[in-house]
């Protein structure tokens, strides 16, 4: 009887032990910190700066082309120049854009040979027709006007 007796509390030990250790690892589960879900990354929008307008701008090969020739006809006393000729974005299909023109800069004055426009929040330049006030993009501006010969013309 004895022998059962002893049996039983080893038993009885066993199973509150039991109890204990997977009492205590289902409360440490329970308080332990939860990893916090990754967070979302949201690429932030393109926001192109009036001074990378006018960079994106002086690099097209047609104003360089341009701002080349007009320094080379003069010998340096005229220049390329970009303006902006409004500060207040202009809005296209929903769209922000910075407002230049390129203009043949001298010393008594500035003559427009085109106006750009530059999106604010993506890599578009666009034309400006300021006599229909329509904008074309810069493929169908080159297909019709053909920019690269203008400087061969003066």
């Amino acid at each position: 009887m004895l022998n059962k007796k002893a049996q039983l509390l080893g038993l009885m030990a066993i199973i509150g032990l039991t109890s204990t250790i997977l009492g205590c690892r289902e409360q440490a589960q329970a308080t332990a910190p939860v990893a916090a879900p990754a967070p979302v990354v949201v690429a932030a929008p393109v926001v192109r700066t009036k001074e990378l307008a006018m960079k994106a701008l002086m690099a097209l090969p047609e104003l360089k082309a341009w701002s080349a020739h007009l320094e080379k006809t003069s010998g340096g006393k005229v220049h390329g120049a970009l303006i902006e000729y409004d500060q207040a974005p202009k809005i296209v299909n929903g769209k922000r854009y910075w407002q230049f023109s390129f203009v043949e800069n001298g010393s008594d004055a500035a003559h427009r040979w085109e106006s750009f426009l530059v999106a604010q929040d993506s890599d578009e330049i666009l034309v400006d027709d300021t006599a229909s006030d329509k904008a074309i993009t810069l493929d169908q501006w080159r297909k019709d006007s053909k920019p690269m010969e203008r400087a061969d013309a003066y």
